[in-house]
């Protein structure tokens, strides 16, 4: 089926771009643009179905939406995948908003890449696979959506709260620092803090575990992740 599902591959690094021509042609797909932005694209693919597959090489979360966007409105037939350098729970929720059909991280290897594409191209949605295990690795407990108790049953201190709301934001620590007027090795020591009370293993977990429970929906809560 491989060499049915053609192929664009879109992004300003030439070199991740002839590697993903390189690993997909090898892999049995058929390459048809490798170019640097959704303007250069052909026109064979107006028409296109379900077996027209663009991947987009996003160096920044903004570059890779706005060309998500294009592609959505030029080719709505066709499937859209981003790929980037990590993963954040918020980048990709966008991403999907924007009409992405897959978000890959790019240290994915060659053949859970085809695997991956060969879903995307059947009509499936695919995220990364560390999202799932952070979803399945988590101490799940019933969460009440009740922000003020659930906050106090863990003893977690106002700071902790700002800087768990910029981790629900995706942002990092060097910009957590930087909005709180604080050191990053200061915002360190609370993420590790946080992890520690809310018994979780990284900040996708605790970002989940916010989330689930409703944090941000009272006025008390830092604004916004702007």
């Amino acid at each position: 089926m491989r060499d049915n599902i053609q192929v664009s591959i879109l992004g300003r690094n030439e070199i991740v771009r002839e590697g993903l021509r390189r690993i997909l042609t090898e892999q049995s797909f058929n390459v048809l643009d490798v170019v640097q932005d959704a303007e250069q694209i052909s026109s064979d693919n107006e028409n296109g179905n379900q077996h027209c597959l663009f991947i987009v090489d996003s160096t920044s979360d903004k570059e890779g939406l706005d060309t998500c966007r294009k592609l959505r409105q030029r080719f709505p037939g066709c499937r859209v995948v981003i790929m980037a350098d990590n993963y954040r729970l918020d980048a990709i929720a966008r991403a999907f908003e924007a009409g992405a059909d897959g978000y890959l991280v790019k240290a994915i290897s060659c053949e859970p890449l085809a695997g991956a594409l060969n879903l995307i191209a059947l009509g499936e949605k695919v995220v990364p696979t560390q999202v799932v295990e952070s979803l399945t690795n988590m101490h799940w407990q019933p969460a009440s959506g009740d922000w003020e108790a659930s906050r106090a049953s863990v003893n977690i201190s106002d700071r902790e709260i700002e800087i768990l709301q910029c981790l629900v934001c995706g942002e990092a620590n060097k910009v957590i620092a930087r909005r709180l007027d604080i050191t990053e090795a200061t915002v360190k020591v609370h993420i590790k803090a946080i992890l520690r009370k809310l018994n979780v293993l990284n900040r996708t977990q605790a970002a989940i575990w916010a989330v689930m429970r409703g944090i941000g929906e009272n006025d008390r809560q830092i604004a916004s992740c702007n």
